[in-house]
């Protein structure tokens, strides 16, 4: 489990934002209550650790997800409204390191991040940190990024959005 990280990232001045308490998409996207309910208990394990709760997140598979419709149609395009309704500032991304997908190296991850990058002006890059290879890429990302004019900021409630098409 990664939640002892949560305190230090918090105190080092990084975003804490919401994914999910569980991250079983049989669970969570079972029904608008139980979504709420998994974002809830995520929401008292950050104030807990920090102080402070988190009005940012992004969803499991992210908004434009299709699998969450095996277990309840039209469930995202209720819960993107709804939870933009109290508030959340839901975020997905817009370039695709692929390390949940093809990429299988620090040089792969690099390279779809760099190559992603480069076509936009704001960034919101989807990259893991329980992938070793992905996170030995996160340096190289940074100090090409700092070398070709770029800035990395935490993404907050004034960030660009950046959100997909929804699609259940």
């Amino acid at each position: 489990s990664y939640i002892h990280m949560i305190e230090r990232t918090a105190q080092e001045g990084h975003t804490v934002a919401i994914h999910s308490y569980s991250h079983r998409y049989k669970d969570i996207y079972v029904s608008d209550d139980a979504f709420l309910a998994d974002i809830e208990a995520m929401q008292k394990v950050i104030f807990d650790l920090t102080g402070q709760q988190s009005m940012l997140m992004r969803f499991p598979g992210g908004s434009s997800n299709t699998v969450s419709s095996a277990y309840n149609r039209g469930i995202m395009t209720r819960l993107t409204k709804k939870l933009q309704e109290i508030g959340y500032h839901y975020f997905d991304w817009n370039v695709d390191s692929f390390d949940a997908g093809g990429a299988r190296t620090a040089e792969e991850v690099f390279h779809n991040v760099v190559s992603g990058i480069g076509q936009l002006k704001d960034s919101v890059v989807l990259q893991h940190d329980i992938k070793p290879y992905s996170v030995d890429a996160v340096e190289r990302i940074i100090v090409w990024g700092l070398c070709n004019g770029y800035t990395f900021k935490p993404l907050s409630y004034d960030s660009p959005g950046c959100h997909h098409i929804v699609h259940n």
